[in-house]
C-alpha cells in the first residue's frame, strides 16, 4: 500500500522557521521525484518545490525561492522541506507528493501519489 505521510506542521510566528518531513512507503521511493504543494482554502493548489530521485535536480516556486530548501534521504525514504523567514502568505496545508516523472515536469503536472497534508499557520 502506497503511503506518504507528512509531519512537522504547526503554528509559527512571522519570521520563524519550520521543517516539514515526508515519509514514503509502499513504493520505490528512490525512483520517484518528490514535490511539495500547498493549498489555502478557496485558492488553487500551488506548487512549492520538487526534488528529483537523485536529489540533483531541484526547482522552487518564485514565492519560496531563497527561503525554502527541499532535501531527501533515500535511505530513510524521506523528503524534507525546510522553511525559513515565514510570512502569513505561507499559511496553508502542505502536501507531499511523488511521481516517477522528471522533477521539472512536476512544477505543472499532477503527481501520482499524495499525502494527506499538514497544516502550517504563520501568525503575523
Amino acid at each position: 500500500q502506497v503511503e506518504l505521510v507528512e509531519s512537522g506542521g504547526g503554528l509559527v510566528p512571522s519570521g520563524g522557521s519550520l521543517r516539514l518531513s515526508c515519509a514514503g512507503s509502499g513504493f520505490a521511493f528512490d525512483d520517484y521525484s518528490v514535490a511539495w504543494f500547498r493549498q489555502t482554502e478557496g485558492k488553487e493548489r500551488e506548487f512549492v518545490a520538487v526534488i528529483s530521485w537523485s536529489g540533483v535536480n531541484i526547482f522552487y516556486s518564485d514565492s519560496v525561492k531563497g527561503r525554502f530548501e527541499i532535501s531527501r534521504d533515500n535511505g530513510k525514504a524521506t523528503a524534507d522541506l525546510q522553511m525559513n523567514n515565514l510570512t502569513s502568505e505561507d499559511t496553508a496545508i502542505y502536501y507531499c507528493s511523488a511521481d516517477e516523472r522528471m522533477a521539472r515536469s512536476l512544477q505543472t503536472a499532477t503527481p501520482k501519489y499524495w499525502g494527506r497534508g499538514t497544516q502550517v499557520t504563520v501568525s503575523s
